[in-house]
């Protein structure tokens, strides 16, 4: 088995990010607006220059026409809105459509999918910090990295450099720089806890605000990652996207909308005891948590030292990760799960295993189609998650 509300009027994206610096809820969902939904006045442009992105950043070129059906906008309201997004380049015109039928031919318009960079860094890794400059496209276009100090400062220093070294070399305007962060992270991009960094209430957003005069959004690496599967990926509405690396966390999705938790700690499901049978003690002192058999240390250290072979140890890994999972599948009514990390582990065995539980301690009925795959996007996860919450609080495209 493969497991395998941009806001009315800004003349540039700096401008918008000063009338307001972050969306009162954070990320935006921009794939479906319901275009029959009540809108504010007020709230109305902005609106509709987000529907005009999302359509075209799903669609690609198409006419004047085609967008105000596809939208249900009409004609006069998509001229008027097209004109102001090719002022403030986020829209140009590509050219005309070539047709067999008489009169004068369609202009097609594009978003300006070259006109603005986005910069993405990924501060995941517990030895480098990966930074990236993307298109509105999510392809990386450039690469960064930088080993990551051992002191909480100088790590913060650090995050600050690479990100000024890839805003230098982004060679167009930055739409804005996003941020995946280890950690427990709230709605304001403030680290509340980072233990493996020594952060406790870090302002990251703040302080690359400050250095960089660029909109700045941060959010927990796993949360940047199902945003990454959302939009690149294909996943569904309903996804629970789980990392796995140095820990296990979690991030996800229910109708389309992150969620973040009471105390913004929706997904941390590494330390959720799941050996009532006793198992591996974990770092954070207990004994049976999810992270002590899954995370990758731990996993690649038991292969090493069991006197099983390794699909026998991966089977018991994919078994916990599944009595782990069925709670979350049964209360949430998921429709798919989403690995992210090491190939070599989580396809194959464990996650055979981790669907046989699953299907084993949920209901038949509902939950036997759900599906458990890896991620096609490797590595490059959480850096495309950033752009997308770049794309999503800058434009409202997701």
């Amino acid at each position: 088995m493969s497991a395998s509300d941009l806001h009315s009027g800004p003349s540039s994206a700096e401008a918008a990010h000063r009338e307001n610096p972050r969306p009162a809820s954070g990320f935006v969902r921009a794939r479906a607006h319901r275009t029959g939904a009540k809108v504010l006045p007020e709230h109305a442009r902005g609106h509709n220059r987000s529907l005009v992105l999302q359509t075209l950043f799903h669609g690609g070129a198409m006419s004047r026409a085609d967008l105000a059906r596809q939208t249900g906008l009409t004609r006069v309201t998509i001229s008027d809105l097209v004109a102001g997004l090719i002022a403030d380049g986020f829209v140009v015109e590509k050219g005309v459509r070539e047709s067999s039928r008489p009169g004068k031919p369609a202009i097609l318009v594009d978003l300006a999918r070259d006109g603005h960079r986005i910069v993405g860094l990924d501060l995941s890794g517990s030895d480098t910090f990966l930074g990236a400059v993307l298109t509105l496209d999510g392809d990386i276009v450039a690469r960064a990295e930088t080993a990551v100090p051992a002191d909480a400062d100088e790590a913060l220093a650090a995050v600050i450099a690479l990100a000024r070294d890839l805003v230098a070399d982004a060679h167009a305007p930055v739409l804005g720089v996003g941020v995946g962060a280890p950690g427990v992270v709230d709605a304001q991009g403030v680290i509340l806890t980072a233990p493996n960094f020594g952060w406790d209430g870090l302002d990251l957003e703040g302080e690359l605000r400050h250095a960089l005069d660029l909109p700045v959004l941060v959010a927990n690496d796993a949360n940047a990652a199902v945003l990454a599967e959302y939009t690149f990926g294909g996943a569904r509405d309903d996804v629970l996207l789980v990392r796995v690396g140095r820990g296990v966390g979690s991030g996800l999705l229910a109708g389309g909308l992150p969620m973040r938790g009471a105390r913004f700690a929706a997904g941390e499901i590494g330390h959720v005891t799941v050996g009532t049978d006793g198992g591996p003690r974990c770092a954070c002192g207990k004994i049976g948590c999810l992270e002590a058999w899954l995370a990758v240390p731990a996993l690649t250290a038991r292969i090493a030292a069991s006197d099983e072979d390794t699909a026998t140890v991966l089977r018991d890994a994919g078994e916990r990760l599944g009595i782990a999972l069925a709670p979350i599948v049964g209360v949430l009514d998921l429709s798919e799960v989403v690995l992210s990390g090491p190939r070599e582990l989580l396809d194959g065995a464990l996650a055979e295993q981790t669907v046989e539980t699953l299907r084993a301690r949920t209901l038949a009925r509902f939950h036997d189609g759900v599906r458990v795959r890896m991620t096609e996007q490797g590595q490059d996860i959480v850096l495309r998650g950033a752009a997308v919450m770049v794309l999503s609080g800058q434009l409202g495209v997701s």
